[in-house]
């Protein structure tokens, strides 16, 4: 038996497989985001611990461990979780959505050393620029850094009692060279940092230690290898049996991303793409990435007081887009536009615009954000001929068609079952604990395939081309 852990921004969810991949049992912990200013999104590690503890214990109670092989990791990527000497954590972790050191970001990014080793823009949200506000604004917290972990990989140092992390949250750091998968010292040096306050580095499927004895006995587990695991979205993509070249998914979460595996190295980081390491060895991905996509249903949900279901339960047939404009920049964009300070508008209201036409719009809104990821990739030579729909979000069928019908690409629907980010997980752990090969990550059954609507393609990219101008007019607003 293998345990996938996924530590998302909102909850810690544990699965229990087989064998075979059957899942045996599962149980999700929520966990609570701290927004103290603006820009900012923290969360206590002390927070993460406990909910692997309670998520552990939990799958024990429910099945008999004592065959239990491997445990993985996937987490949230970008977060700066900061330790001193004795491994105590130093301050409240900075998420992947915390821009506030978006200054930080352009004087990196201005340095043309981290676009060259990394193959990627330095986004506020990226690791690197996080420590570098702490060292401008926080210096005694700065002086006392022994190590810098990214949050799985503090889960990983609680299991374990080891310093490592992997090669797909790595390459998010901004410290990674990332066609090499190690460290460079060029850009650790220019962020005050050396290479001892890094973790050592594995490959996702490979063994990253084993969980510690008392721990273990405590839990009633036994000493089990922890595998490498992956960043949450390299780790959904092995869940999803997104490994082979040319593969894709869409992922309609907290935030959104559109994901393609690679099976050589292309950054281009003028179009904002991220260009990662998958969590297999030899092995890239790039992704699109838009900062709200169900965040902003739920911000609508908020706004009206009404759930997210209800808003989407009863708006008929897919139609054209209104006059009415949603841009979902709630706290930034990353892809194309590279802009921590651009937020969310709606346009072109008028008396008619109801509940009902404003979700259309917000829906629309996060539709045409994928459409310029899309074209994103394009400009790298990345071209997706179709892909997997996973996430929240996809289980609205509305959504999906206007999805469908703004990329002009057919989205395929897994059927019910376990596929993202925790199976990913799971799955590394039987690389690691067992030796076996990619071939393993396998894709879900689909259930069914959302087409475009070729009747309304015409008004769907008419209605992205004005998206593309009302950013353009808002910008500088």
């Amino acid at each position: 038996m293998f345990i996938g852990l996924d530590l998302g921004t909102s909850s810690l969810k544990a699965i229990l497989i087989d064998e075979r991949q059957r899942l045996l049992a599962e149980h999700t912990v929520p966990l609570t985001v701290q927004r103290r200013h603006d820009g900012w999104s923290e969360q206590d590690p002390a927070a993460w611990v406990q909910a692997a503890r309670d998520a552990l214990r939990a799958i024990r109670a429910q099945n008999d461990c004592r065959t239990l092989t491997g445990i993985g990791l996937s987490g949230h990527m970008h977060g700066a979780t900061l330790l001193d000497a004795d491994g105590q954590v130093l301050r409240p972790c900075m998420l992947w959505n915390d821009t506030r050191s978006f200054a930080e970001a352009q004087a990196f990014d201005a340095d043309p050393a981290f676009r060259d080793i990394t193959g990627n823009i330095v986004f506020p949200g990226f690791t690197a620029p996080k420590v570098e506000w702490v060292r401008r604004h926080e210096p005694e917290i700065f002086a006392r850094i022994a190590k810098v972990l990214l949050p799985k990989d503090y889960l990983r140092f609680f299991l374990t009692g080891d310093y490592v992390a992997e090669m797909s949250d790595a390459a998010g750091t901004c410290w990674l060279d990332t066609r090499g998968r190690d460290w460079s010292q060029v850009l650790l040096s220019k962020s005050h940092l050396t290479r001892d306050q890094m973790p050592r580095l594995v490959e996702g499927s490979e063994p990253s230690g084993r969980l510690r004895g008392a721990l273990a006995q405590a839990l009633g587990l036994p000493p089990v290898v922890v595998a490498g695991g992956g960043g949450d979205n390299a780790a959904a993509a092995i869940g999803a049996g997104v490994v082979q070249d040319g593969t894709a998914f869409l992922s309609l979460g907290t935030s959104g991303v559109l994901f393609a595996a690679n099976d050589g190295y292309r950054p281009d980081p003028a179009t904002a793409v991220h260009t990662f390491c998958h969590a297999l060895p030899g092995t890239w991905h790039q992704m699109g990435v838009i900062l709200a996509a169900s965040d902003a249903l739920q911000w609508l949900s908020r706004l009206t007081g009404r759930s997210a279901a209800e808003l989407t339960a009863d708006l008929g047939d897919l139609r054209a887009p209104s006059r009415t404009l949603f841009l979902p920049y709630l706290g930034g964009e990353r892809t194309p536009h590279n802009d921590a300070q651009i937020r969310g508008q709606f346009l072109n209201l008028e008396h008619a615009t109801d509940a009902q036409a404003a979700t259309r719009a917000v829906l629309e809104g996060v539709a045409f954000a994928f459409a310029d990821c899309r074209d994103a990739l394009a400009a790298t030579g990345t071209t997706i001929q179709r892909c997997l729909a996973i996430g929240g979000g996809a289980r609205s069928a509305y959504w999906l068609h206007v999805l469908a019908t703004a990329l002009g690409f057919p989205l395929d629907v897994p059927a019910q079952g376990e596929f993202g980010a925790a199976l990913g997980a799971a799955r590394l752990a039987i690389m690691a604990a067992t030796g076996a090969r990619a071939e393993i990550a396998t894709p879900p059954d689909i259930a069914r395939r959302i087409e475009p609507d070729q009747r309304l393609r015409a008004a769907f990219a008419d209605t992205h081309a004005r998206y593309r101008a009302a950013y353009t007019a808002v910008k500088g607003l």
